[in-house]
């Protein structure tokens, strides 16, 4: 069952953010180390009712194995219809419940960490995941609860429920993004359950990374917001060694680049302008090279700038 993810060492997954972690970035992420990658949050909504543009959110790079599909949704029939499709899709390994966004749009339908205020029904959904679906695993992305923790009932229902894996976000819903992350708690759940957990929450260094997995006991991570601007921090993980060379970063960079271009062609251009925000941070001439690609559309001058800053310059802070 567990074949294609084994437990047996800690594992690297890249987390599903939207409007950052579409198929070029995962498939950049996953070359250069993570072991899973898991698609954008999508709708259960608008999968049942054959939505184009979610269809398409499901498409996954050739080197994306194993590969995970993340849903939302806060209806049991509609998730199985969901399932149901997603079923006929080949090359998904695992389906994961998102009963963590915090997003008021999210929530307000009932869905993401709003299930932590129902618990009953959460049970039921991850039931109806895992009788539907024909996948090999079923997994739940949670957090610590919705106003207050009450992490190890919310755990406990998600193994009861059938789940194969659980990935923990160490804040509640009221922390949303800025509240410091309990790693105790964390702790605490992987202590409680029998199941795989999988730690996430402000890891944003190979230092970082090392001292969660050592800390909570958990089999693995989760990196989002700290890969945006440093996906390299799979290939450090991969590596053992926080030590990593200008040329990987910039090898790293071009590839995103070419892989943007490829999925969406010119408009891949527009597309890549805030990555290259995020991957200057920290470099000499970094306000420069914004303004210069904020007026370049055109792909090969466009690759050709990228390429010289990076390869000739190197992070100094």
């Amino acid at each position: 069952m567990l074949d294609k993810l084994s437990f047996a060492k800690p594992i690297y997954v890249l987390a599903p953010l939207a409007g950052y972690t579409d198929l070029p970035f995962r498939s950049v992420a996953k070359k250069f180390g993570a072991d899973l990658t898991v698609s954008e949050m999508i709708s259960s909504n608008a999968l049942s009712h054959g939505s184009q543009k979610t269809l398409h959110m499901l498409k996954k790079a050739s080197i994306e194995d194993p590969y995970s599909v993340q849903i939302s949704g806060s209806d049991v029939d509609v998730v199985r219809s969901a399932v149901e499709i997603l079923n006929e899709q080949d090359g998904i390994d695992i389906l994961d419940l998102n009963c963590g966004c915090p997003v008021p749009k999210v929530v307000g339908h009932g869905s993401g960490s709003s299930l932590l205020l129902n618990l009953p029904l959460m049970g039921d959904i991850i039931r109806t995941m895992k009788d539907t679906s024909n996948k090999s695993l079923t997994s739940v992305k949670i957090r610590l609860g919705f106003e207050k923790k009450n992490h190890i009932e919310i755990a406990k229902m998600v193994e009861a429920s059938g789940a194969d894996f659980i990935a923990v976000h160490g804040r509640t819903r009221a922390g949303k993004f800025k509240s410091e992350v309990d790693y105790d708690a964390i702790k605490e759940i992987k202590e409680a359950l029998s199941i795989p957990v999988i730690a996430n929450g402000d890891i944003d260094s190979y230092e970082k990374a090392k001292w969660v997995l050592e800390h909570t006991g958990c089999d693995g991570i989760m990196i989002g917001r700290g890969a945006i601007g440093a996906p390299w921090i799979f290939h450090q993980l991969k590596n053992g060694s926080k030590d990593i060379e200008n040329s990987v970063k910039h090898e790293i960079i071009m590839e995103h680049f070419d892989k943007m271009i490829e999925f969406y062609g010119s408009h891949g251009v527009a597309m890549f302008r805030k990555h290259t925000h995020t991957y200057s941070k920290g470099y000499q001439g970094a306000s420069v090279l914004r303004n210069s690609v904020n007026n370049i559309s055109d792909i090969n001058e466009y690759r050709d700038v990228l390429d010289e800053f990076f390869k000739n310059n190197q992070q100094v802070n």
